[in-house]
Parts: structure tokens; sequence; C-alpha cells
């Protein structure tokens, strides 16, 4: 545990827990992170401000989970904004920074600037991805997109598929540099609980389209406790989310100091990508040599750009698919009958 004053803040989460609400909950600034994320694309506002509400999400949610490798937030859709995805890697060792990136897919010539941002992602699903590594299998949790924003999806999501009550308070900021260039600064909230059992076999929620609601979890006591944590949630202002002339702790106190607010070790995090070329090169190696060939630019090269981190990957194509003739160095592979011949010798 960290003592409350020894603390401060771009790029971090930062545990805590209301002894007295029995609730626990998450505060993030992202900073750095955002910078390298949007500026490497050249979103459009809308499009931004909805890549940074899903960074933002993604922070506060992978650091709940027990995560050994990675945690996945995607958003589909049928409208303008057609893909938003982030990815969270845990820490490779204690006191290691965790590692997000995030990217989004749209159509410039549908966007419509007098149109809400989350109605321009049209009908589709917010999922959640947890990928624990080598010999598990992944999990998927899934729901309609719903509610107004991305916030409201994740809120769903904990409700209908972990029935944990969960809030989340967002904002994020955009400031103009020289130059015509711009900086985003993120911050939010969450808050959850565990209800006290599951609930009943076949129950269905008093939400819109009998989604399950926080009321249909909690009873009694916890309900109390959790309404009362929200109530003062609700009186947080962007400015205050964001920062940075608010830390965290200010802020937690600011609003929890009667829930008695008891803080752990922060995370760090910052901008990380897992692509390389041996990956791409993988990807590629289930294509034959004619499917290859359809790939080759006019320079006799295969290119392939990471939409996350945007680095650029350029191979000889007879290095690629399953058909490759040359290796990663341009070293001349055996044949299929000199692989066999190979294959009987050594038997």
């Amino acid at each position: 545990m960290t003592k409350i004053n020894q603390i401060a803040w771009d790029d971090t989460i930062l545990p805590f827990q209301l002894d007295r609400s029995g609730v626990r909950g998450r505060i993030a600034r992202l900073d750095g992170v955002l910078e390298h994320i949007l500026s490497r694309h050249d979103y459009p506002a809308q499009v931004g401000a909805l890549v940074a509400e899903l960074a933002q999400l993604t922070a506060l949610i992978g650091q709940t989970v027990k995560l050994r490798w990675k945690l996945s937030l995607q958003v589909r859709g049928n409208g303008p904004i057609r893909t938003i995805a982030t990815d969270y890697y845990a820490p490779e060792e204690d006191g290691a920074p965790a590692r997000i990136r995030a990217w989004a897919s749209f159509d410039a010539e549908r966007l419509d600037a007098d149109t809400p941002a989350f109605d321009q992602i049209g009908q589709g699903y917010f999922a959640v991805l947890i990928d624990q590594g080598h010999g598990t299998t992944p999990y998927q949790g899934m729901t309609p997109l719903a509610g107004g924003s991305l916030a409201a999806c994740a809120e769903t999501y904990f409700a209908q598929s972990e029935q944990l009550p969960t809030r989340f308070a967002l904002a994020a900021g955009c400031s103009q540099l020289a130059g015509d260039r711009q900086r985003w600064r993120a911050g939010g909230v969450m808050l959850q609980t565990l209800p006290a059992q599951p609930m009943p076999e076949g129950a269905g929620g008093t939400g819109e389209d009998g989604l399950i609601q926080s009321a249909d979890i909690l009873q009694g006591t916890e309900s109390e406790d959790w309404n009362r944590a929200n109530l003062l949630l609700d009186t947080v202002e962007e400015i205050e989310l964001i920062g940075p002339s608010v830390a965290p702790t200010d802020l937690l106190v600011r609003l929890f100091h009667e829930e008695a607010p008891r803080v752990f070790d922060p995370q760090r995090v910052e901008f990380g990508c897992s692509c390389n070329a041996d990956k791409v090169r993988g990807t590629l190696s289930i294509y034959s040599a004619k499917d290859i060939g359809r790939m080759t630019n006019d320079q006799g090269r295969v290119t392939a750009d990471c939409q996350f981190c945007g680095a650029h990957y350029e191979f000889d194509p007879q290095s690629l698919g399953f058909e490759a003739t040359v290796d990663a160095d341009g070293n001349p592979l055996p044949s299929a009958a000199e692989n066999m011949a190979q294959n009987r010798a050594a038997e």
C-alpha cells in the first residue's frame, strides 16, 4: 500500500477502495499514451474522442483483471465509424509499466459533424476479450451498442456478463499547440462492487431491452452503499478528471473523504505495440505463391503497415507464404522433395 501523499502523475492508474462503502475503484490519467496513439493517425475530432474514450476504459478495466497477457476491447458497427480497437498488455514483471495501443477505422465521407460521435458507430457490438497467453483459451464477452456512450456499453457488459455493478466517469480534452498541433489528455474514474449473491436463474433486467442494471443485482445495505458512492461521483467535474491541476489523490479525497478511501500502489502505463516482422510474416504464411503474387507491388515487394503504431514492413515475396523459396535473410530454402528426403534419412 502507498501513502496518499507520495503519489503523483500522468500515465498512471491508481487503485483504491472505499472502506465504508465496500466499493473498489480506479483513477486513470492518460497523457503521453494518448499522444503516442493519436499523433500516429490523422483522426477527425469525433473519431479521436472515441479512441480516447476506449483507451481510458482499457486502462481502467485492464488493471482490474488478474491479467497475465492481454486485454482487448473492440467496438464494431455499421456506421461511418466502423471499428475501434484497443489492447492492454499486462506488466511483464513487478514494477514494469503496462502497455496500451489503439486504432480506429472510419469512412471519412460519411462522417457528419452535427451527429454525436457515438451515434456514428451505428448498430453493432462492444466486445471484451481476455487472452491469458500460450496454453489458455481466450475469453470473449459481448454486449450490444447502447446507452449513448462507450462507457455505458462497458457498464452494461459488466452488469450483464459479469454481474458486477460498475460505473465510469470519463473525460478527454484536446489542447491546441503551436503550428496547429494538438495534444490530448484524458482522465477517468471507475467504481465497482461485487454482488452479495448471483442473480436468480432466468431473472430478467429492468433496463432498456431487458438488460441487467445495478438495481437488479444489489439489495439492502449494498444497494445503499453503491448508490451513495455514485451520488458522490456525480459531483465530479471534467477538469478534475483530466487534470493536471488536480492530483488523483486530491480528487479521491474531495469526492469520497467520508467513505474512508484507501489507495494502493499505482500502475504506470505507456504506449506499446507488439507488432514485428516475424508476426507479419507469420500472418502471411497461410497464402500461396499465387496469392503473394497478387500482393506484390510494382517494386517487387510486399508491404504491410501496422494499424496500431504505423510501423512499415517490406518483404521479399519469395520469403512469404507456405510456398516460400527463401528465408527472411534471402537464403534458399529446401524444396518439398529435399525435405522429404531429409525426413526419410532421419527415420
